[in-house]
């Protein structure tokens, strides 16, 4: 049995962030768990970027019908999604540490079967598996930070959690592209299995679980509810994105729509809802989940439309194409822990909401992206945007867990998790449907994947798209960044809701 353990670098007997520092061996522990959160974190962002890298090659090993292709994607964010919080409220029930170490076994489980994969329902559904442990990982990884730091120490742990994202983010476009052109596309998800072990043994020594238990029940069927809602209106947006429009489109459209209303009506009347609308009270928290979910929506879906464009117009390979949003992820890397420290020291509000802004920014110069347009504009707005994202990530996340009362720290992480995802497999979505306005959807698709590029003609009108995407995306973002900035009013309020909701609750 894992003992309670006040956090590391801070002596027991005081309220969180009044302990007194401890010597330097907590500062080690307190490193060290900060290095497997991390490590946790680094894992999910090489998923990501190198599974895109790897697609082509799937659909012809695989035999992976064209439209089936994006459920290897999609179907790993949609169970984030629908278990965010669930997976969240289990941390809260039987351990937060104890949940975050589960998420390594299933994932390294998941990875291990879709390296097995022999058609297209198995790695479908083998994805589906290792987002289980996805969902494990990142919805508990927030909550063991605010566990394991201070308040006025935890900006700086999640800008390291920044770091992580982005490192992993690289890592996964440079070995996704040598595993794929020198070994076999399988040895991206082998590869999850010992950096996996050794997380899970770092972990089981360094992680210690120290918030209460709370005796709570899982909403199964609101989880239900929203994860047929949710996959009726992706299926038809996804479906749109190859075929045309048809009685089957619609009523999927339609039947997740309604399934979403009533998902909304029933959790009102629950005890114990998915999502926990008592935290809704405190007035910091509503703006920066919907913050979370815009920026998402924004800005998910412009790796999309930037890797058609660089594979699509300028015929660059699905490696070469994202090695130019290198540059980007490393400011986002070495900008995370300044976003983080900062705010630590002047709030969170002012670096998220500067960050939306930049990253506002980085929209307009992709926005100026032609058929002769020089490459290095795609270099500049990916640094430009990873600047953006290494101030908003960090600082976002802190308001959060600043203002959510300790015994919610999982569920409030799952929820921030649930509204990001939601904004990205939304964005993934309408990025293919917008793309596939000028040109067949067929070849749209192809062209993500990487399979054939553009004929001068359609070049030109694609690219025309790809602006009014592009400009979408910026009056998505600026509502992000209106959301953020409402924050600054009545700060008072903000530091005594939380206690408010834990009284009430």
């Amino acid at each position: 049995m894992r003992r309670a353990s006040a956090p590391p670098g801070v002596h027991p007997g005081g309220a969180e962030g009044e302990g007194v520092p401890a010597a330097a061996p907590g500062r080690t522990r307190t490193g060290l768990a900060l290095l497997v959160i991390v490590i946790g974190v680094l894992m999910a962002a090489v998923d990501t970027t190198i599974v895109v890298l790897a697609l082509p090659e799937m659909e012809r090993s695989l035999h992976v019908a064209i439209s089936g292709v994006i459920w290897v994607i999609i179907g790993y964010l949609l169970v984030i999604t629908v278990l965010a919080t669930q997976v969240g409220r289990l941390g809260d029930m039987f351990g937060r540490v104890r949940m975050y170490e589960a998420g390594f076994v299933v994932f390294i489980v998941g990875s291990a079967l879709c390296a097995l994969a022999s058609n297209e329902a198995t790695i479908i559904v083998y994805r589906l598996v290792q987002g289980v442990g996805g969902a494990l990982i990142t919805a508990n990884s927030g909550a063991v930070i605010a566990d394991t730091f201070p308040p006025e120490r935890r900006g700086r742990a999640y800008g390291f959690n920044a770091v992580g994202w982005s490192v992993g983010a690289i890592l996964g476009i440079l070995l996704g592209g040598a595993i794929v052109t020198y070994v076999d596309w399988r040895w991206v998800f082998w590869i999850n299995v010992p950096a996996g072990v050794g997380a899970v043994v770092l972990a089981l020594r360094v992680l210690h679980d120290r918030g209460e238990r709370r005796r709570e029940r899982l909403d199964l069927a609101g989880m239900a509810l929203f994860g047929a809602g949710v996959f009726g209106v992706l299926w038809a947006m996804t479906k749109l994105s190859t075929t045309s429009f048809s009685g089957d489109v619609a009523g999927f459209l339609l039947g997740g729509v309604v399934l979403l209303a009533v998902f909304v009506l029933v959790e009102r009347r629950r005890s114990a809802p998915m999502l926990d609308l008592s935290l809704f009270r405190i007035p910091t928290v509503s703006p920066t989940m919907l913050a979370s979910l815009f920026q998402a929506m924004a800005n998910f879906a412009v790796l999309f439309l930037v890797i058609m464009y660089l594979q699509g117009v300028r015929g660059y390979t699905p490696l070469h194409a994202s090695l130019l949003l290198v540059p980007g992820y490393l400011v986002g890397g070495f900008v995370g822990p300044i976003g983080g420290r900062l705010a630590d020291r002047v709030g969170a509000v002012w670096p998220a909401t500067l960050g939306l802004g930049i990253q506002i920014v980085a929209l307009l110069v992709y926005a100026q992206l032609g058929v002769h347009s020089s490459v290095g504009l795609v270099v500049v707005a990916s640094v430009v945007s990873g600047l953006g994202a290494g101030l908003f990530f960090p600082a976002n996340t802190t308001a959060v867990m600043r203002a959510a009362p300790p015994e919610l720290f999982g569920v409030s992480s799952g929820m921030l998790r649930t509204f990001a995802n939601v904004g990205m497999v939304f964005s993934f979505a309408v990025a293919i449907l917008v793309a596939g306005r000028a040109i067949p959807h067929r070849v749209a698709f192809a062209i993500f994947v990487g399979t054939t590029r553009l004929t001068h003609h359609l070049a030109g009108s694609f690219t025309d798209g790809l602006h009014a995407a592009f400009y979408a995306s910026v009056g998505i973002m600026a509502l992000a960044a209106l959301l953020s900035a409402t924050r600054v009013v009545h700060p008072w309020r903000r530091s005594h809701a939380p206690a408010e909701v834990a009284a009430e609750g």
